[in-house]
């Protein structure tokens, strides 16, 4: 009779030379296979072998006890070689800035000397929790390859960003012309992406085009195609894009730009679902559905008489403001991180991360050139860096003027920098409750309690 292999239990790493406490914590995590090393070479040869989920790594280590510099080493050495393990490191009184150096350097979190077993035995649950999700994201991703997810992988955490993501996805599939409206560099194709990914039209083609980059006397011919011999040059019958995404999505980036003679010739196939070719006779039936963006007030070009009042409620039967990056707290720095893991991948693997002062600069900074600004400054740095970890300078930003509020009520005024700044800080530490909490000088009971009074999440 066939028996259920049992269940691997999570591999714990503990670093510690202090005899006693290697005994006391050994026993400690019956529902681990533990491991215990006192000195960094040891503690290098079990993490090739062990290969653990968790460790816990006393920074006081031989032939440096009283110091740091053994276990920043060992930090180093893991993060190095094996990034996504999680380091619980400790740290005795008034070490509190080692303990924050090492979170800075990737440690997951630290603990307090002398040791409360109960304490930090829920640190390290909590950590292998957080790398079995990691581990099962990671091999998902592997068996989903390069297609994208819906709305093509949008990283955010604003709730601001998160009401426009659930919204595209309500509309999806309805079979309704939607508009994006928002400034240069919020990421308008990635969400129209997004929104026929995850509509009942995915199987069919996504086609872009940015109206705004295309000269007038050539725009007509690439969105609806040409007859053989219709001009000079014209040597084949060539479909235009509206063709090109029959049974998808075609996504009018700029709609704005199209010329008013060409706005009629668009209307009169929102209305009747059927094209004309230049140079053609005969009218084609085509199912394609309609996003466009832009980032002009066409309301106001309405009234200037450069936009179509009928065409723009052809297009806009559902309207989606997308928010600026800096409406969106937070997320500079979580995507700020995403482009850097790409970057550094590509280009400079010798670059792990972000320095205090980087993170705090892109903080900061208004990013008025929104997602591409961000993207583009990141990129540069890693391109350029010389060190480990990118500072402040790296990412060229002044952030020596701050901006005002408008908020004048004290009350008001006091919850936006609350919310604000907590969600900057849960950015930082990416979700990691004990680290913002001592990021923001706080208790976690106390930010337990301002995460439900202003309804934020980790």
């Amino acid at each position: 009779m066939a028996h259920d292999k049992p269940e691997a239990l999570p591999k714990l790493l503990i670093i510690e030379d202090d005899e006693g406490l290697q005994a006391q914590l050994k026993w400690a995590y019956e529902d681990f296979e533990v491991t215990v090393v006192g000195d960094r070479e040891s503690a290098l040869t079990a993490l090739r072998s062990v290969e653990p989920d968790v460790v816990t790594l006393d920074l006081g280590l031989p032939p440096d006890p009283d110091g740091t510099t053994e276990g920043f080493a060992v930090l180093d050495a893991i993060m190095t070689l094996r990034p996504e393990t999680k380091v619980i490191v400790a740290s005795g009184h008034g070490a509190r800035e080692s303990a924050l150096q090492a979170i800075e350097r990737g440690a997951y979190d630290f603990y307090q000397k002398p040791v409360d077993i109960e304490a930090l035995g829920l640190i390290v649950r909590r950590a292998n929790n957080l790398a079995t999700i990691e581990q099962e994201n990671r091999r998902l991703a592997s068996k989903v390859g390069d297609e994208k997810t819906v709305l093509g992988g949008l990283i955010t955490a604003a709730p601001e960003m998160v009401k426009v993501a659930r919204t595209i996805e309500r509309v999806a599939d309805a079979n309704v012309s939607v508009m994006l409206l928002g400034a240069s560099g919020t990421g308008k194709e990635l969400l129209a992406q997004g929104l026929h990914d995850a509509s009942k039209r995915r199987d069919g083609a996504f086609v872009a085009i940015n109206c705004a980059a295309i000269p007038e006397n050539l725009l007509e011919s690439e969105l609806f195609g040409h007859e053989k011999g219709a001009f000079t040059g014209a040597v084949k019958t060539t479909e235009g894009k509206i063709e090109q995404a029959q049974g998808g999505t075609l996504f009018l980036d700029e709609v704005g730009d199209i010329p008013l003679p060409l706005q009629v010739k668009l209307l009169r196939f929102l209305q009747e679902r059927t094209i004309e070719r230049i140079g053609g006779r005969k009218p084609i039936a085509v199912d394609t559905r309609i996003v466009c963006a832009t980032h002009q007030d066409l309301e106001a070009m309405i009234g200037e008489g450069s936009f179509r009042e009928d065409l723009f409620y052809r297009l806009a039967e559902i309207v989606i403001k997308i928010p600026t990056l800096a409406e969106r707290p937070g997320d500079a720095t979580l995507l700020a991180k995403a482009f850097l893991n790409r970057f550094s991948k590509e280009m400079n693997p010798n670059v792990k991360g972000f320095a205090s002062d980087a993170l705090a600069a892109i903080d900061g900074w208004g990013w008025p050139g929104n997602v591409r600004e961000l993207e583009n400054r990141v990129k540069r740095a890693v391109i350029m860096a010389d060190e480990k970890l990118i500072g402040a300078d790296d990412m060229d930003l002044d952030t020596s003027e701050e901006s005002d509020t408008d908020v004048l009520n004290l009350k008001s005024a006091r919850e936006v920098a609350d919310r604000k700044v907590i969600r900057h800080a849960l950015a930082r530490s990416e979700g990691n409750i004990s680290s913002t909490a001592k990021m923001l000088g706080i208790s976690r009971p106390t930010l337990y309690d301002l995460l439900k009074q202003y309804d934020l999440h980790a």
